[in-house]
């Protein structure tokens, strides 16, 4: 059985289910649309999903966005990171005396037979 891929379902949703989400949009003066109810479910977006609206030879098309948060960080958080990644290394290196910061290490608890 091969694996679903994204595109195949937007085919089968576009051809089975194209006369139950048809649905007519008012745009208004400031640009604003709302998704009917029943398109929004079959498509299974919620409040605050993105989309992404393009334009194709058979009109709009809007589909939703895939959105990644990116972390940015000031060069003095970076050169801590690489402080912490040092120390780290120095404590798992082979060979390094003791285990630095550690704490105590337990006996495993025997239990009875």
């Amino acid at each position: 059985m091969r694996p679903v891929h994204l595109d195949d379902l937007a085919g089968l949703l576009h051809f089975c289910k194209a006369a139950e989400v048809r649905s007519s949009i008012t745009v208004t003066r400031r640009g604003v649309i709302t998704l009917p109810a029943r398109l929004r479910r079959a498509l299974g977006l919620r409040a605050d999903d993105q989309l992404i609206a393009e334009l194709t030879p058979e009109g709009l098309l809007l589909r939703p966005a895939v959105t990644l948060p990116v972390e940015v960080y000031s060069p003095e958080r970076v050169r801590e990171f690489d402080a912490a990644e040092a120390e780290l290394a120095a404590v798992l290196q082979p060979g390094a005396k003791g285990r630095r910061g550690a704490a105590p290490r337990k006996r495993p608890v025997r239990r009875p037979r």
